[in-house]
Formats: structure tokens, sequence, C-alpha cells
């Protein structure tokens, strides 16, 4: 199911508060009646009698955040300085960039990274394909493929409104894991005009990311793509956010004391996050699964995985665990919980029924999309695919990782920080093992010059 959702906004207020007494107490306060919430608060200037401060502050719209700030100029002591969109600013320009991971400081560099002296390079590697392996960057690089039909809860806007996420993936990509992302925008929503594309363009890939494409299309350009490809196609929307539910589940299963093999599982809203999910739940041994959509398209497939298609009502009646992935806020009614349920609405911003709400109709455990992103696993999901030089990502690299992820979160929480980049190197050498005992890897002759590139591919190195 794709529905647009409301969206937040993040907004930056400088503001000059006088030394008179709970100024800040009167702002806080203020600003928590139009439903506020703060984000950093740092100091700018501090005078004799005055201190100004930048703070973020996220809002619902544009004008609860006008109302907050007439409501500032109308406070004793605070003077509103300033406002700026952070978002804005933070991608003015873009996010990313190319970078050189050699320095250039005379002619006879140049001579040496390009002509002449790339010329003995490009004739060794006609000879012997596999050495690009080597002296390319073809097996850090990964294409971010979309044509902007399912971007984020906003629907069809298109491939390059779809830009600013695709520069994030690819930001996330470097931080987290050292790979180099490659956003890949085609204008065309034919599936025989996405394949022909990245067939064209694989060969400067070591793997393919499809994201944010719509279902039932990005099926059938998956599938295609993994056929005609000896490197892996990984939908992210699918798989990515498979990888992360399961490792929340077997959290929850710890915290719980619940049998997850043995548990009914209910999915609400059978698109391409749905089916993903299913797919890796029947994967790991969850044998029941019930499946709720409006499309008849998404429950047929949904038949065809081994599930049992059913209303939304009756889901809820007979699962144990009900994972929701519609988009559609306020879908799931208080009433409908059963007691010692387990809940996960993901759909963001604004999830299917509140953890709150779920916990008190008397759930077991609740959690929103807040709690699960899928950004935790195609890092290190797709690390430890190129590492092995894997010819596709099964299903046993991604249960390996999420195991990996579910085994570095903390007390009681689900999933472990997503900027720790010790779990994603973790998750890469757990999914390269995977890879290599399960056989999808390309064999590699420890002698080879790409074998010894990849053995020294490091999570976060250049490249």
């Amino acid at each position: 199911m794709q529905h647009e959702t409301s969206s937040r906004i993040i907004k930056r207020m400088r503001v000059k508060f006088r030394h008179i007494p709970c100024y800040l107490g009167n702002f806080a306060s203020m600003v928590a009646e139009f439903g506020g919430a703060f984000g950093e608060i740092r100091s700018v200037q501090v005078g004799k009698d005055y201190k100004i401060r930048d703070i973020d502050i996220t809002v619902r719209n544009e004008e609860i955040f006008d109302q907050i700030c007439d409501a500032t100029r109308r406070l004793e002591g605070v003077d509103l300085i300033e406002v700026k969109d952070v978002v804005e600013e933070v991608h003015r320009g873009g996010k990313i960039e190319v970078t050189a991971t050699v320095d250039v400081k005379s002619v006879d560099d140049l001579r040496i990274v390009y002509t002449p002296g790339v010329a003995s390079v490009c004739r060794k590697i006609a000879k012997n394909p596999e050495l690009r392996y080597e002296f390319t960057s073809i097996p850090n690089n990964v294409a971010i493929v979309t044509n902007g039909t399912a971007i984020l809860g906003l629907g069809d806007i298109g491939p390059v409104a779809g830009m600013p996420v695709m520069e994030g993936k690819a930001l996330l990509f470097k931080l987290l894991a050292g790979i180099n992302g490659f956003p890949i925008l085609i204008d065309s929503k034919d599936p025989e005009v996405i394949v022909a594309t990245v067939k064209a363009i694989a060969k400067t890939f070591g793997a393919i990311k499809l994201e944010d494409i719509k279902a039932p299309e990005c099926f059938e350009i998956e599938d295609k793509l993994d056929a005609a490809l000896d490197i892996p196609v990984v939908h992210d929307d699918q798989h990515g956010t498979a990888v992360v539910v399961l490792a929340a589940l077997i959290n929850i299963a710890k915290l719980t004391y619940i049998n997850l093999r043995r548990s009914s599982v209910g999915i609400v809203g059978l698109g391409a996050a749905g089916s993903g999910i299913a797919k890796l739940l029947s994967a790991y041994g969850v044998n029941q699964l019930h499946g709720a959509d409006i499309n008849e398209e998404m429950s047929r497939r949904f038949k065809e995985l081994g599930g049992e298609a059913m209303n939304l009502q009756q889901v809820m009646e007979r699962s144990d665990i009900v994972i929701a992935t519609t988009g559609v806020p306020g879908l799931i009614a208080p009433e409908w919980v059963r007691p010692k349920q387990v809940i996960l609405a993901l759909s963001n911003p604004d999830p299917e029924i509140t953890p709150e709400a779920a916990m008190a109709a008397g759930a077991r455990y609740s959690a929103d999309g807040k709690s699960v992103n899928n950004a935790l696993a195609f890092p290190g999901l797709f690390k430890g695919a190129l590492m092995a030089r894997a010819r596709r990502v099964n299903n046993a690299m991604k249960i390996a990782a999420a195991q990996t992820i579910a085994s570095f979160a903390e007390g009681e929480d689900l999933i472990p920080d997503i900027l720790n980049k010790e779990v994603h190197a973790a998750v890469a050498k757990a999914v390269e093992q995977a890879a290599l005992k399960t056989g999808v890897a390309k064999t590699l002759d420890p002698d080879s010059v790409g074998a010894a590139y990849l053995a020294n591919a490091a999570i976060g190195s250049k490249g």
C-alpha cells in the first residue's frame, strides 16, 4: 500500500535571552504547548546580561512554527533574531561529491595517474578482466537505482525529486562502510527500460541497490536483473527492511520469552517491505504467516510465498506478532489489539498505532518505525557481499546480518546505534562468511590480485 504521509519540519531559531528569572523555562513551556520538540541547543554568544542560542525545533508544519515565532516575540526577555530551515541548509549544494584518493601535485604525478602511465594498466585489464578488482574502484562501487515511484511515504514524485534520498543512501554507504554509492536516476516507469538501463551500466559496479521503486514492478525488475547479472542485486525496501525487522524480532523474542519460529506472524501491507519481511521470516523458520493488503496482486504473491491472505481484523485476531508497513496513520484500532500481542507499526513518521496506544490496549511489546531503520542493514550487507565477490545476496547472508545486528543491541534496545561502525564491520564479516559457506561467492585464488585487494578492503577504507 502506498500512501502519502504527513511530514515534520526542523527549524533553527536564533534567540537572544536576557537574564531574567525562568526565561528559558518559559520558552520551553511555550514550545511544548504547540507540540514542538527540541533538538540541539547551542550557545552562540554570551554577554553581560544576555545569551544568544541556536535552538533546533521540530514541529508538524509551517503554520505551527509560525505560531511559535509569534509567541516567542511576545515573551518577556526573549528576542527572535533569525530563523533558518535546518534541512534545506544541509541539502544546499547536495550531500555527496567525488573525491580523489591520490594526490596530483606535478606533471610527473599526472603522467602516472593519467596518460601515458594509465595505458599499461588498461592493457593488463584488457588481457585479464579480473584485474579490475585490483586496479579500479569497481569492486567497491554500488549503483543506487531509482525511478522515484515510491519515495519514502511521499509516493510517486519522480526520480529527480528522489535524488536527496539517493544522496543520503550514498552518504551512509561511505560513512558507515567505505563504499562508493552512485545515485542513478532513471526517468521511466517501464520495468523493461529500467532492466535494460541497469544491465547496460552494470560493468561499472560491484553491486546494484534498487531503491524506492513501487510494487509490483520492483519484484519483476529485481528478479530479471538478478538472473541477468553476476553481481548482487538487492531491492533495499524489501531486503534491508526485512533484515532489520528480523533483528528486532530476535531481540523482542529474548525480552518477552516467545518462540519466534513457533509464533504466528501477521503482516499488514504486502508491498515491497511487507513482502520482503515475509520472505525472510519464512526463510528463518516462521511457518505461520498471515497477511492483509487491499491490492489483490499483492495478496496473490503472498499466497505464493506460502502465506495465508485475509482481512486486517482477521490478521489482528490470529497473529501473535503483527508487523504493519502500510503508511496509513492510525490504521490499527486499539480495540483490535490482542492481550500479550507484539506489534511493530513501522510506517514513518506516523505509525498505524502508536506504541503507547498498543501497550495501553494490552500488547506485550510494541515499537514504531523510529526503532527499526534499514540503514542498519544495507551498508554491512553490501560490504560483505562485495568482500566475498558474491554473485547474489541470499537468505543465509541476510539472516547472518540480522543475527549480527541483534547481537549488538544493549539492554532492552531492539537494535544498536546506527552510527556504530563496529556494527557495520561485524555485519560485513558475517555476510562475507555466509556467502563463502553457501557457495555464492566467486572462487578466489588466495594468491590472486583480486583476493589481495579484497583482503585489504577494510570497512571505512578509501575507494
